[in-house]
């Protein structure tokens, strides 16, 4: 475990290589799984904020799950928030491209323009998740092994990606530049220690 600021950082987050291989899995963690994507609590309101511009990018059956749901959902099994689902499955917000792909509508609204939230931080973050106890004041970057990205681990151990490096722009976006440059200093620090 590293402690970067007030974070804690699973060694698999360093030690672990990963790059999406979307032409294998074709998205499959916006379907798959039991919970929609876990919302901050700070994206509940930005969803609200911003539907109305996304809407036009999602399918009809999503468009649907968020009529029936709301554009965010309370899972009551782990008491936390995260995006509708359609029919217990795909994310409410998902969408596909030409060649099949699972896609976020929020971000398709975002790179056409339409509103200036990405997506939310935990699909950006993935595979880390964030684990903590704001009673207790603690938070965790864990690596989330799924068997779905067996083929995005196959790739990152190819091209040698760590998953920080993976997903720099998602811990930039949340932590900031300093923090991401204290635990790629860290990292490499360990490798040569290695």
């Amino acid at each position: 475990m590293l402690l970067i600021r007030d974070v804690l950082i699973s060694d698999d987050v360093i030690e672990k290589q990963f790059l999406c291989n979307l032409s294998a899995c074709k998205g499959a963690c916006c379907w798959e799984g039991d919970y929609g994507a876990p919302l901050d609590e700070e994206e509940l309101g930005v969803l609200k904020h911003i539907y109305e511009q996304v809407a036009p990018f999602l399918l009809p059956e999503g468009r649907q799950a968020i009529r029936e749901q709301g554009v965010f959902t309370y899972y009551e099994d782990n008491d936390s928030f995260g995006t509708p689902l359609v029919n217990n499955g795909p994310c409410a917000y998902m969408i596909y491209d030409e060649q099949g792909v699972a896609k976020c509508g929020i971000e398709q609204a975002f790179l056409a323009g339409k509103t200036d939230f990405k997506k939310p931080i935990s699909c950006h973050l993935y595979p880390i998740r964030v684990a903590g106890n704001p009673e207790l004041g603690f938070v965790a970057l864990n690596y989330d092994e799924w068997d779905i990205c067996s083929a995005a681990c196959t790739l990152g151990k190819q091209k040698q990606i760590p998953v920080y490096q993976f997903v720099k722009d998602a811990i930039i976006r949340k932590y900031g530049q300093d923090f991401y440059d204290e635990l790629d200093a860290a990292a490499q620090h360990l490798g040569q220690a290695l």
